[in-house]
């Protein structure tokens, strides 16, 4: 049972230029940060904090708002009831529990923050005047949150209509430096206002930091089935679940997520909701290299049921139903369907390496595309049909690859020295390329679970990297064509490690 805390680590008395006000609760001050038209106040009685401000927001690269808080100098968790006083005047009046590198208004931070109109997200601001970002949490309303920073991730709980406080997601990386600011926030998102939010049973204590080596590739973790907005590069939870699950695609109607979990595949609404098993008849260990072809009507799926435990490719109805194997050798691992259907791309290990190979889709023989000795993986049709992207140790370093339909004139599109480039995805409008990129802390031919991860984009046609999100990932995170049909999303699973 997590512990009151009400001595927090000495600190400075003036921070960022700006004096405290007088201690309320076990905080040891509370201030007015950014431009607030009508000061805010803080009162603590009977165990409950009372917190009014003004503030235009928080939220893009300056924040208002009113702030308690002690100065910290571990890892933290926070946690708190909220209720927000009155109907209010703005829907998105905010308060929660924040976590801050200093009072500037455009500070690092990553708070917690319920709405007026029960939107639950976790937001952060990675660097000094950056943009905010956010992770939607699949709930509305909570009457508890608590937010738990641990080596350089922040986590979201929220309680459910049972009051239940549980894990949701939302794990981002966000860098802050001992000692930072800990406490609870409040904002009007209307200056010209003061708004009143009462947060009791307050928790404040200090992390342990984690063990040296932990986690490994192969520690538990919890899953959380995610989608990012391209072009705000928003984050909304779809699903969190205990159980490991892998790869999602999206439908080509766009109403539906497909991934695997223990062997199985599973769709699920985009929207959220419950997922259901898909019938595959026989296969029982389908691993995370699956997809739709490209009129919606069949699922590909690689599959290890057989005695070898080899992986090999199988083609069924979309709605589920008996499979047909397509490649009888082994191992083949899909990875691309030809936007005119009639040609699958994948892996294959036939002469001591994984190359690129393609087969018609009704089957026959394969044709090897890539002969350069070490690992090629990832192989994926461009919308016209005329490239396939593929990831390549050729250069001595993992990166992003194309070459034409027919294998010719293999170019390198990624070039970072620091980086292991993996599984790139075009986007359905030609225009982008989603990956993920590993940290050279891991070997060249590798895609470990369980390690900082970066999801990017490139242009099409090549160009300097944008940054989309930082997460705890890797193997099962976007191994497959995951954007959604107007190429405005792309589906991806975050992973957070659990302690046996």
């Amino acid at each position: 049972m997590k512990q009151i805390l009400f001595a927090a680590v000495a600190a400075c008395a003036v921070m960022a230029g700006q004096a405290w006000a007088e201690a309320v609760g076990i905080f040891e001050q509370h201030i007015d940060v950014g431009a607030t038209a009508i000061p805010g106040k803080a009162a603590f009685e009977n165990g409950r904090y009372r917190l009014t401000a003004s503030g235009a927001n928080i939220w893009g690269a300056v924040d208002a708002f009113h702030y308690a808080a002690n100065t910290v100098r571990d890892d933290t968790y926070i946690a708190t009831d909220i209720a927000l006083e009155g109907k209010g005047v703005d829907p998105h009046r905010k308060a929660g529990v924040m976590l801050r590198q200093d009072l500037a208004p455009d500070s690092p931070y990553v708070d917690i923050m319920v709405h007026g109109d029960g939107l639950v997200s976790l937001q952060y601001r990675e660097t000094k005047g950056g943009p905010t970002q956010q992770v939607v949490a699949n709930q509305t309303g909570a009457t508890r949150v608590a937010l738990e920073y641990h080596d350089g991730y922040a986590w979201m709980s929220l309680s459910d209509p049972n009051g239940e406080v549980r894990h949701v997601g939302g794990g981002v990386r966000v860098a802050l430096k001992a000692p930072y600011l800990a406490g609870l926030a409040v904002t009007s998102h209307n200056n010209a206002v003061a708004e009143t939010a009462v947060f009791s049973n307050v928790e404040l204590e200090p992390l342990a930091p984690g063990v040296a080596g932990w986690p490994t590739p192969q520690t538990k973790a919890e899953s959380t089935l995610e989608i990012l907005t391209i072009g705000d590069k928003n984050r909304t939870i779809v699903m969190h679940t205990k159980d490991l699950i892998e790869a999602p695609n999206w439908s080509r109607d766009g109403t539906t997520l497909l991934y695997n979990s223990g062997g199985h595949l599973y769709t699920l609404p985009v929207k959220g909701g419950a997922p259901v098993k898909l019938d595959a008849g026989p296969l029982k260990k389908m691993n995370n290299d699956h997809g739709y072809s490209p009129d919606g009507k069949w699922i590909v799926v690689s599959d290890q049921t057989e005695a070898d435990n080899q992986s090999r490719i199988h083609i069924l109805p979309a709605a589920g139903g008996a499979p047909r194997l397509i490649t009888p050798k082994a191992p083949s691992y899909w990875h691309g369907w030809s936007p005119d259907g009639k040609t699958l791309a994948y892996i294959a290990n036939r002469n001591g390496d994984y190359d690129v190979y393609t087969i018609p889709v009704e089957g026959g023989a394969e044709t090897r595309l890539t002969t350069a000795k070490g690992l090629d993986d990832g192989s994926e049709y461009t919308p016209d049909g005329k490239y396939i992207w593929f990831n390549s140790v050729r250069s001595g370093n993992m990166k992003l690859w194309r070459m034409r339909a027919d294998g010719s004139g293999a170019e390198q599109m990624t070039h970072e020295a620091d980086t292991r480039d993996w599984f790139p995805h075009p986007s359905p409008d030609g225009k982008w390329i989603a990956y993920i990129s590993f940290g050279t802390d891991v070997d060249v031919g590798d895609h470990p679970a369980n390690k900082n991860v970066t999801l990017k984009l490139i242009p099409a046609e090549g160009g300097a990297p944008v940054v989309l999100t930082k997460l705890f990932g890797g193997q099962g995170t976007i191994n497959v064509p995951s954007w959604s049909p107007d190429s405005t999303r792309i589906a991806f699973v975050s992973y957070r490690p659990v302690a046996d």
